[in-house]
């Protein structure tokens, strides 16, 4: 999966929820190309002793060198896939899969290889899936390898060569909005722009029709926002976005969650088919 988010929306805070949160066996953390006082700060503060416990990181600050970057997320998914071929079940988080790809550009230009897209040579669109395909399920008998991958949206620009090649080889996407960050709602997922492509074959039938009309209510009263909130829209004229409006609380609600206060799945699930059942249409 790919975290899709630009700048300071809170990807690394959501990174470390992940860690905590999470049932996986052993947790893999790349931290590639960032800021060198951010490794120390997730350790300790976002990761905490809890994720500590069961994590394994590696990091390449931005200052490194471009081929270590590069052998940075290579060892990651090598040391993922260690634990994964012994039978575990092993979450990867890496941040970011731009970096990456900003590595690579720079160990091709200086060998001469043509800038392609928009600066980036061929080969870095070339080494994007073959680093992403080594996740997944193992051999019979082996575990799995749960990975998501950062990519950092510059301008918050979803169109951007590298996003737009990652969403392609992804198996869905996760989206960061600054909008929401800038209003206090945390994590700071946009439910409309995000999607999963594995969702109806891990999922029931009845949590997929749940998602569905949760996901439609929502994306109702985004429609209509601006024209509620000038008070343009009359109460009573519409029955579908009177229920978006009465909803809306409870819908926010859900989709917050704090830095602290994991949510089990099953629970995760109940909450959600409650306000479903109050979805109209």
């Amino acid at each position: 999966m790919g975290l899709f988010a630009g700048s300071g929306v809170g990807k690394s805070v959501l990174l470390g929820m992940m860690t905590r949160g999470s049932t996986a066996d052993i947790i893999v953390v790349g931290l590639v190309g960032e800021r060198g006082r951010e490794v120390k700060e997730f350790i300790e503060e976002i990761l905490g002793e809890q994720g500590r416990a069961r994590s394994v990181v590696v990091a390449a600050p931005a200052d490194t060198s471009p081929l270590m970057r590069l052998r940075a997320c290579e060892t990651s998914t090598r040391i993922a896939e260690y634990f994964r071929d012994l039978g575990y079940d092993v979450l990867l988080l890496m941040d970011s899969l731009t970096r990456y790809a900003q590595a690579q550009r720079e160990v091709a230009l200086a060998v001469g290889e043509p800038p392609a897209t928009k600066g980036y040579p061929p080969s870095v669109f070339a080494k994007l899936p073959r680093l992403v395909e080594r996740a997944g399920n193992g051999e019979p008998g082996q575990g799995s390898i749960t990975a998501f991958y950062t990519v950092l949206t510059e301008g918050d620009d979803q169109q951007d060569p590298i996003a737009d090649a990652s969403r392609a080889i992804l198996d869905g996407h996760v989206v960061l909005s600054r909008q929401l960050a800038d209003s206090g709602h945390y994590p700071a997922i946009d439910v409309e722009a995000s999607i999963s492509r594995v969702a109806p074959m891990v999922i029931s039938a009845e949590h997929l029709e749940a998602m569905r009309r949760v996901k439609q209510m929502y994306s109702l009263y985004q429609q209509n926002r601006d024209l509620i909130s000038i008070g343009a829209y009359a109460q009573g004229s519409d029955p579908r976005i009177d229920n978006a409006i009465r909803l809306q609380p409870a819908m926010n609600a859900f989709l917050r969650q704090g830095f602290k206060d994991p949510v089990s799945f099953d629970d995760s699930k109940v909450m959600l088919t409650q306000i479903a059942a109050q979805c109209q249409g």
